[in-house]
């Protein structure tokens, strides 16, 4: 048998890489649906078998889309408890007015058919700039807090600010209020010792989303939960771009500041924020929250017409990457952008250039320096593409703006955890909230032009005029930009 064994491995072994290769192959071909990704898996598996078999396995982007399918399947709380198709169905806003060729419907109906939530009227959104505005609120919010406080953070440290946080957490538990609190399982590796530890020792009811000791159930690689929402009473909610960390806390001068922006909601705009929340601690824990504590009838009363947008790699399309396609495609007058992180892929740069060769004024703010190099070396290799047509490109100034924000013409805007990236538009679950009101978009475009003032314009002869060697390193990074 040994002899056997040793006589016939080599051909046994053969045959067994060959019929893996062919599998892989026909998975590759059944499943990419981007033709210059699938050439590339298929020439990388057929000239380097195992390495190329191991490296599909592990960062194929079809594998990850199915492995999301398989463990988040769809919403984990029935449909029927959203109060904003129930409570508050009255306030969900009509189809405005006018012709249907208006730029503003075909945009609306766009939206529409790729989004779950309905547009909700009587909504107030606050803008909060870094921790220094927005801590202080939501640490308020929470002490006063009478039945029920949600959050839900990619990073929650447990420093200066984490520890001040987990301590209103502690004393609203005390006081007999409903707390849950959701944490990653890649961004509590953020802070050693990890949230977790801390919000245990407190007694804080907490869960941590896709997470596991076993290194081959580890999941969370690709796989994040980058959503930022605080929900209290049911009526109160803060989403936007910022952590728990210190590092947001500017006036502070922490060794490393990020500066962001988030957003303090009221309104049947909450009803869905706590929806989602819901959602994602019922497919954790398994517990649903329900009842009066968590959704109560939602107070109206703001002139902002606005809905959640929830986007994960779960979903049968690339549902953020589609709605930025769709504000861009019905945009008459102009785009602005603000995100830490520039990635498009060629749809959404086709997108910019077609929009800005009719016309429209788009202006572009990415940090000069972020806390990634790396995506910045990748995101500098295609600025060029985005000049060339008349976009505008500005490199912002320090610190480092965490900050995302775009704005369609007068009346719209898009606010929440979405970076222009492939990680935030395929592989992590995100939350953004749509806004449409003119006096919210005045505010917010104020805020854009002073980052644009003290910002510098990136030139096309400044990026053409790279050394080869930078030009070779930014290149090189652009091919590792979908797992970035």
């Amino acid at each position: 048998m040994i002899d056997l064994i040793v006589s016939y491995w080599p051909l046994g072994t053969s045959i067994l890489v060959g019929l893996v290769v062919i599998v892989l192959v026909g998975s590759v071909i059944l499943h990419k649906r981007d033709e210059s990704a699938a050439i590339a898996w298929v020439g990388l598996i057929l000239l380097s078998p195992v390495m190329g078999a191991i490296a599909y396995l592990l960062f194929g982007i079809n594998r990850i889309r199915r492995r999301a399918a398989r463990t988040r399947p769809g919403p984990s709380t029935p449909s029927d408890w959203n109060p904003a198709r129930t409570a508050s169905g009255s306030m969900i806003a009509d189809m405005p007015e006018g012709d249907d060729t208006a730029p503003a419907r075909l945009r609306r109906r766009l939206l529409d058919s790729l989004t779950t939530n309905p547009m909700v009227t009587q909504n107030t959104v606050q803008v909060l700039h870094n921790g220094d505005e927005a801590y202080p609120a939501m640490l308020a919010a929470v002490d006063q807090a009478e039945h029920s406080v949600a959050l839900t953070s990619y990073i929650f440290r447990s420093d200066q600010s984490g520890r001040e946080f987990a301590a209103a957490l502690a004393r609203a538990v005390e006081r007999g209020v409903k707390v849950r609190v959701l944490v990653d399982g890649a961004g509590q590796m953020y802070s050693l010792p990890t949230t977790s530890r801390m919000l245990a020792g407190l007694d804080i009811p907490f869960a941590r989303y896709l997470h596991s000791f076993w290194p081959w159930r580890m999941p969370y690689l690709n796989l994040r939960n980058h959503r930022k929402m605080l929900i209290v009473d049911g009526k109160t909610g803060f989403t936007g771009g910022i952590n728990i960390s210190s590092a947001n806390l500017i006036t502070r001068n922490p060794s490393r500041p990020v500066r962001d922006m988030h957003f303090r909601l009221a309104g049947p705009i909450v009803s869905q924020l706590m929806e989602k929340f819901a959602d994602d601690w019922a497919f954790t824990t398994s517990e649903l929250l329900k009842g009066d504590t968590w959704f109560p009838s939602p107070k109206a009363g703001g002139d902002v017409v606005a809905r959640v947008i929830a986007s994960g790699p779960h979903e049968s399309i690339n549902r953020m990457r589609w709605i930025l396609h769709a504000a861009i495609s019905q945009a008459q007058t102009r785009i602005c952008v603000m995100t830490p992180y520039l990635l498009p892929d060629e749809i959404l740069v086709s997108a910019l250039r077609l929009a800005a060769i009719r016309g429209v004024r788009i202006d572009i703010i990415i940090p000069a320096r972020s806390n990634l190099r790396f995506v910045d070396w990748a995101a500098h290799a295609r600025l060029d593409e985005l000049l060339v047509d008349g976009c505008h490109v500005w490199f912002g100034p320090e610190p480092f703006n965490h900050a995302k924000l775009m704005l369609v013409d007068d009346d719209w805007a898009l606010v929440g955890s979405s970076n222009w990236d492939p990680r935030s538009l395929r592989l992590n679950f995100e939350l953004n909230v749509e806004c449409q009101s003119p006096i919210l978009v005045r505010e917010l475009d104020a805020v854009f032009q002073v980052e644009k003032s003290a910002s510098r314009a990136v030139s096309l002869d400044e990026m053409e005029q790279q050394g080869m060697l930078v030009r070779l390193r930014n290149g090189v990074a652009r091919l590792f930009s979908p797992y970035l």
